[in-house]
């Protein structure tokens, strides 16, 4: 037990290649549910991999489960959890969960290598991410133009935190081979790493962001947690944080996939009206990290960017495509088919 403790700990810090997650993802998944309680087999289960169960962009995955929504649509739902959205996908496609709770812009990057998989609710319609600089970089670092030479945090080597600030440096003509980008995933292994001068700056979350800010550790560049600062950074809205499932398992369980959606999006809609004082004391205690206020906060400066009825917004895939086309290689020379990337059937239903 102490030693696959300890493999989950090296995998979550970089260390150890993706392969070792499965070990960390089957362990997790037969101990726990989204409730921490253990799963008592009552319902349908379903097994979904989240990107940082406590990360803001993500709130909607363990919101449901607190809420009751998964429980009333007759769902047993399984939430596990991994430092980085890419390493949800890799649970997602190596079988060992059915639905992953992560950046949409991975049905892209999945399509061209093969894999078929769409959004199948639509939590965002902006990033939630924040590229934050510490104070000593801030002499030198203004915007994203002078990325070059630095060390920048991501949550990890493939996330969306990789792709996004890889986006900011070539539109601002600073290539991807001219910075380090540096896995540090998220909380504390973000902010030590900032602290210590690991990194110079890096993108990261709330309420990572909310820490950072209030120990004065360091400073935002860019914040593209709501529409505005989306479409001032990224041209656009900018579809984020979704629950994305494998296209042959939607279509062999819609009945599976319906109730899923009918649950996001009545999280989605409760979210829409109440206030982040309200929504913060429906979310675990641990998750406050001992702040209660800053971390209300931090769900505050997140809110905007959440949808209210997990609906795809428009013109998000075409910016999502554009984003990446401007970098990644295997997507500028590939035709991505778009319409397949997401899908409104279910919420579509879950609204009528």
């Amino acid at each position: 037990m102490r030693k696959t403790a300890r493999l989950c700990a090296l995998a979550a810090t970089g260390l150890l290649a993706v392969s070792s997650l499965t070990a960390c993802a089957n362990d997790a998944a037969s101990t726990s549910t989204g409730s921490g309680k253990k799963a008592d087999g009552k319902g349908e289960h379903v097994k979904i991999m989240v990107g940082g169960l406590d990360k803001v962009i993500y709130m909607p995955a363990m919101l449901t489960d607190r809420l009751g929504y998964f429980k009333d649509e007759g769902l047993n739902v399984q939430l596990l959890s991994e430092p980085a959205g890419v390493q949800a996908e890799t649970a997602l496609v190596s079988g060992q969960v059915q639905g992953a709770v992560g950046f949409y812009d991975h049905t892209l990057d999945l399509q061209v290598k093969g894999k078929a998989v769409e959004s199948v609710v639509q939590f965002s319609r902006a990033p939630g991410e924040v590229e934050i600089v510490s104070n000593k970089a801030s002499k030198d670092i203004s915007s994203p133009k002078d990325f070059k030479g630095k060390k920048l945090g991501i949550t990890g080597l493939g996330s969306s935190t990789d792709f996004l600030t890889k986006y900011l440096a070539v539109k601002n003509g600073v290539q991807a081979s001219q910075f380090s980008p540096v896995a540090v995933g998220a909380g504390p292994t973000f902010v030590s790493a900032l602290q210590k001068g690991a990194i110079d700056g890096g993108m990261t979350t709330d309420p990572t962001v909310a820490t950072i800010l209030d120990k004065k550790l360091g400073k935002v560049l860019v914040d593209m947690r709501t529409p505005e600062g989306s479409q001032e950074a990224l041209g656009g809205p900018y579809p984020s944080s979704s629950l994305y499932m494998q296209t042959d398992w939607v279509n062999s369980h819609k009945p599976t996939v319906q109730k899923l959606a009918n649950a996001f999006v009545k999280t989605l809609k409760w979210m829409s009206t109440h206030s982040a004082d309200e929504i913060a004391a429906k979310m675990p205690a641990d998750y406050s990290q001992g702040d209660k206020k800053l971390y209300a906060e931090a769900i505050k400066a997140t809110l905007p960017m959440f949808t209210t009825d997990g609906v795809m917004p428009k013109n998000g895939p075409e910016t999502v495509e554009s984003v990446l086309k401007a970098f990644n290689p295997n997507i500028k020379n590939a035709k991505v088919d778009l319409s397949k990337t997401y899908t409104t059937e279910f919420v579509d239903k879950a609204a009528g």
